[in-house]
C-alpha cells in the first residue's frame, strides 16, 4: 500500500521531533482497528503477539515504526502499554533491560534507525514478528 504523505525528515531528532513524526505518519490512527486491537490482554509474549496479530501488521507498513518504537522506550509511563513499532508490552520489556543493562541507548537507538525494525526484530524473532 503505497503513501502520498512524504518520508519523515532526516535529521537531529529532539523529543518534540519525534514525537511529531509518529504523530504525523503513523498508520495507527487511520488503520480502522478497534482500539482495543492495540492492546493484547495477554503478558505472554507469543500470546499477546497473537492477539494483536492485526495491530502488528498495521505497523509492518508504517513509515515510523522505528520512532514509535523509540518513542515507547523513551517515555516507558505510557509506552508499557500496548502496542509500539510492531512490538508488545513484553518484547519492548526486554528490549528496554538491553538498553539500559549495558548497550546503551545511542548504540542501540543508530542501529535501530540504520537497520529499521527489521534489526530489532531479530532480537526477538523475526519469526514471530511480521517485518517486511
Amino acid at each position: 500500500m503505497a503513501s502520498n504523505l512524504p518520508a519523515p525528515v532526516p535529521g537531529a531528532v529532539t523529543h518534540h521531533r519525534l514525537r511529531a513524526q509518529v504523530v504525523r505518519y503513523a498508520r495507527c490512527a487511520d488503520s480502522g482497528l478497534d482500539p482495543d486491537e492495540w492492546f493484547p490482554a495477554s503478558i505472554e509474549p507469543a500470546t499477546a503477539r497473537h492477539e494483536a496479530a492485526a495491530a502488528i501488521a498495521v505497523c509492518t507498513m508504517c513509515l515510523v515504526r522505528a520512532q514509535c518504537l523509540e518513542l515507547s522506550l523513551r517515555h516507558w509511563e505510557i509506552g508499557q502499554h500496548g502496542i509500539w513499532g510492531g512490538l508488545v508490552p513484553a518484547d519492548r520489556a526486554r528490549l528496554r533491560r538491553l538498553l539500559t543493562t549495558g548497550h546503551g541507548w545511542r548504540r542501540r537507538t543508530v542501529v535501530a534507525r540504520s537497520e529499521g525494525p527489521a534489526a530489532i526484530s531479530r532480537e526477538f524473532g523475526a519469526s514471530r514478528l511480521d517485518v517486511p
